[in-house]
């Protein structure tokens, strides 16, 4: 899947001149943490979160640093502060580096973006304009069809299922290659000795996400591994 098959595509935005006490209200009616800012010809030019937000002077919330670290601090870091908790439009409270993914972007790097830069959300750009958004939460209502999915079109005999289990454990790097399935009535057992209980939970959840595994039996059993001296 991919952000266009996710994202939403009714996206709130404010424009770059819109005040900061505009885009709070804008924020709390629609129950959003975030809102893209687009410039006079439609084009996504920054984003103003909660964060944006918060240190502001008019809420009395605005940074305040004793003396000693105040002197620290670069005039560059102390200038920057000061326009996000003073200024009163969008585009000098606004993030400008934002983070974006194209329709196309795989879902899987998506999710990477999010946690990598910790953001709750990436707007989905197209030919320059934003089209989308995607959110952590659209990702995860991605769950809510799984079970859906997994689910065969038809009956699946034991040694087809048996073909299938066994292609989904040996295309991955940590396989031990000496585990025995059996499959019967669409319930597979699991036979044999792995290393830890880590690799033992592996091997069940993928036999456990194979379409047609009706249940599992894991009667793996641990290697003994020598004391340490």
């Amino acid at each position: 899947m991919n952000a266009a098959d996710v994202m939403v595509t009714s996206v709130i935005c404010v424009r770059f001149d819109a005040t900061v006490e505009s885009i709070a209200e804008t924020l709390l009616t629609n129950r959003i943490s975030a809102v893209p800012v687009l410039d006079e010809h439609g084009a996504m030019v920054g984003i103003v979160s909660e964060g944006d937000l918060i240190h502001r002077v008019e809420a009395d919330t605005e940074r305040h640093r004793s003396w000693w670290l105040e002197l620290l601090t670069s005039r560059e870091i102390l200038a920057h502060e000061f326009v996000k908790s003073h200024a009163r439009k969008a585009a000098d409270v606004m993030t400008r580096s934002v983070i974006s993914v194209k329709p196309e972007t795989p879902l899987g790097e998506v999710a990477s973006l999010l946690e990598k830069h910790r953001i709750k959300r990436v707007p989905v750009i197209k030919g320059g304009n934003i089209v989308g958004i995607v959110s952590r939460a659209n990702l995860i209502q991605t769950l809510v069809h799984r079970d859906k999915a997994t689910v065969p079109d038809r009956p699946v005999a034991d040694s087809e299922l048996r073909a299938n289990v066994l292609a989904q454990l040996t295309s991955k790097p940590w396989w031990p290659n000496d585990v025995n399935v059996i499959v019967r009535d669409g319930t597979v057992e699991l036979w044999g000795i792995v290393d830890s209980e880590v690799e033992k939970d592996a091997i069940r959840v993928a036999v456990e996400v194979t379409p047609g595994v009706r249940m599992v039996a894991n009667n793996l059993a641990l290697k003994n591994l020598p004391s340490a001296l």
